[in-house]
């Protein structure tokens, strides 16, 4: 073995080269070269592939965040623009010059009343918790004069709530015949009206939601004893509370009322019921005037409702076309 093969031999031992680059010259030493890279290049591969899910991961986590602030946007957005109709309630509707001390706000005015406008009655609350009727909308004959809502009895000091969200525009006392009363505009285009009130706990302004409390029950006014009188109005003009909302269930009988001017522009001469209201209980379903809808509440079932009301699971569900047996909170059902 000569010197110099010697000294590659030494060579490659050192730097980690196999024996067959002994008699390999320069080819030995590219392949040595190719080898030692080989790992390198796996290793960066791996990398590689690890870094792509890495930021895959990242826009993922992004485009999540991104959906979360919308949401919370157009939440805040929403909230607000509830806000601001709450301050404003129906103003398109009403306009600028309606804001008066009258119950009808359009009194000795003219308005310009549409032909037709729906009413959204989603959200509807009971005024009270008691659901007794004792005199009915409509043309009183004996004293030659309409009745523009419905009266339902209550104790005094009974907590009154308003029936919608809205604004209060009236909060005042008329002696010979409100009493205390309350007139709150709705974001629906509805105004109602609470008389007869002991006491009133809101002012002229106030922004209420559907459920707060605007008074408590009494018998002021022209009134023979402790009762409240509830009426709903569209730009001044009386609707039928009962037409509205079958005020025994305490849910409304429409999802969306649609007032015609031909038909509601102004008060019936006749009593929408009979002429003796009959007093109806909220624990006698059976009553004369069947319950049409029940709005649900939490815990009710189907079985339930057929139960309370002496029907059937199966009719529920055929009258409501319903595939199973869950129930909305907050939604009618149809009974009968």
């Amino acid at each position: 073995m000569t010197k110099e093969t010697l000294l590659v031999l030494c060579a490659s031992l050192c730097l980690g080269f196999s024996t067959p680059f002994i008699g390999g010259g320069n080819d030995a030493f590219a392949q040595s070269k190719e080898t030692r890279k080989a790992p390198t290049t796996a290793h960066t591969s791996a990398d590689s592939h690890s870094g792509e899910h890495g930021l895959l991961a990242d826009r993922l986590e992004i485009k999540k965040k991104i959906s979360t602030h919308r949401r919370l946007r157009d939440m805040e957005l929403k909230k607000e623009l509830e806000q601001a109709n709450l301050q404003a309630p129906s103003e398109e509707l009403y306009g600028d010059d309606s804001w008066t001390s009258r119950v009808n706000p359009f009194a000795g005015m003219s308005a310009n009343i549409p032909n037709s406008y729906e009413i959204n009655l989603d959200g509807f609350f009971m005024p009270i918790e008691r659901r007794q009727i004792t005199s009915h909308y409509g043309y009183r004959a004996a004293f030659g004069r309409n009745h523009y809502g419905t009266d339902m009895a209550l104790s005094v000091g009974d907590t009154v709530k308003a029936a919608f969200s809205g604004k209060v525009r009236i909060a005042s006392y008329e002696g010979g015949g409100y009493g205390n009363y309350v007139v709150i505009r709705h974001t629906n285009g509805l105004e109602t009206v609470y008389g007869h009130l002991s006491r009133r706990i809101v002012t002229e302004g106030t922004v209420v939601r559907a459920g707060d409390p605007i008074g408590l029950g009494g018998s002021t006014g022209r009134s023979t004893g402790p009762h409240l009188h509830f009426e709903a109005r569209f730009m001044g003009i009386p609707l039928n509370p009962s037409d509205l909302f079958d005020l025994i269930l305490g849910a409304p009988r429409l999802d969306k009322f649609t007032f015609y001017k031909s038909e509601h522009g102004h008060a019936s001469r006749r009593p929408v019921y009979a002429q003796r209201a009959s007093v109806t209980k909220s624990d006698s379903p059976s009553s004369d005037a069947a319950p049409q809808v029940h709005k649900i509440k939490k815990g009710d079932t189907l079985h339930s409702l057929a139960k309370r009301y002496g029907t059937t699971v199966a009719k529920l569900q055929q009258l409501n076309g319903l595939e199973s047996s869950k129930l909305k909170v907050g939604k009618s059902i149809r009974i009968a």
